[in-house]
């Protein structure tokens, strides 16, 4: 019998990781990080990485595997997780997805489409007509191009606006029927999907604007400045555009104060959180738990760990 994959989504703040750490205190999986920020060194506060003494003590992977110089892709996690997912089997484990980015959700649970390799003089001159025109107008220009594309990314998303501007330009075709007719790199595998929903916005609002405050207590901007004192790190690079390490840069290059930043910083947080549940919504695969309901999570643990002991695990 084959063993499952299991997938915990859900926007940022909602509790996936506190919910993931009490499963994996009671049954036997090994969570599989899936997040854009979370593979960075040296950036820990700000993507509320889980602890140290916590990984030690729970298997956890794609945490600290990249250098900030460096740009993760979607191609690269797929490939990444497909060996751990395989390992974990192996080891008569289940591996627990976790996370809020969206994209590396949607390219394991689909697949990949065979896009052209990323072209550094497009990339370019794009930022330039970015900074000449903003975001918002080149997000109108790809909704003319790729309608589909544009309809699921955020005028302000300048990375995915980038990317998918950029598949246009060098395929001469729209990113969305590129990504037409792929194959699920998990088909096959018993995928059991959920995500964690607050069933109160206004709740999952002020909770994380009391993050942003409780990361800037822990250390947050002296995280910020010790990766700007490296010197080898600018604002244009991928893990730099992190929601809140980028609002943060600013202030610490003088665009901005210190409560400006918070602002921007915060609203950021929310706007992501935005996409997320949008995304969420768009997927009726993903069975939903409300993570302020009483009960839910440990309704929640019951559920997998029945399932898992009748495997036999």
């Amino acid at each position: 019998m084959q063993l499952p994959v299991l997938v915990l989504a859900g926007p940022t703040g909602a509790g996936k990781t506190d919910w993931a750490i009490r499963l994996a205190d009671q049954a036997p999986v090994e969570i599989v990080s899936v997040d854009s920020a979370l593979v960075y060194r040296g950036m820990d506060i700000g993507t509320a990485k889980p602890p140290r003494d916590v990984r030690d003590r729970i298997p956890h992977h794609l945490i600290d595997i990249c250098d900030p110089t460096e740009s993760y892709s979607a191609g690269r996690f797929v490939a990444e997780a497909q060996e751990h997912i395989r390992a974990i089997h192996a080891r008569r484990r289940a591996p627990l997805l976790v996370g809020g980015t969206m994209l590396y959700f949607r390219a394991l649970l689909r697949g990949l489409a065979p896009l052209p390799r990323a072209s550094p003089e497009r990339r370019a001159q794009i930022d330039a007509r970015a900074a000449r025109e903003g975001w918002p107008a080149l997000h109108a220009e790809l909704a003319a191009l790729d309608p589909q594309a544009a309809g699921r990314i955020s005028p302000n998303d300048s990375q995915r606006i980038q990317r998918a501007l950029e598949v246009c330009y060098e395929s001469g075709r729209p990113l969305s029927d590129l990504q037409k007719g792929t194959v699920s790199p998990l088909a096959g595998l018993p995928v059991r999907q959920w995500a964690l929903v607050p069933a109160d916005r206004a709740a999952l609002h002020r909770r994380l604007e009391q993050r942003f405050y409780s990361m800037l207590s822990a250390g947050f901007l002296d995280e910020v400045r010790a990766l700007r004192g490296r010197g080898d790190l600018h604002a244009a690079l991928p893990a730099i555009r992190a929601v809140g390490y980028r609002q943060l840069w600013s202030h610490l290059e003088g665009e901005c104060g210190l409560d400006e930043a918070t602002i921007r910083g915060i609203a950021a947080t929310r706007q992501l959180a935005k996409r997320q549940l949008t995304w969420i919504r768009s997927e009726p695969a993903l069975q939903v738990l409300a993570p302020d309901m009483e009960n839910a999570e440990a309704s929640w643990i019951r559920d997998v760990c029945h399932g898992l002991r009748e495997l036999g695990l």
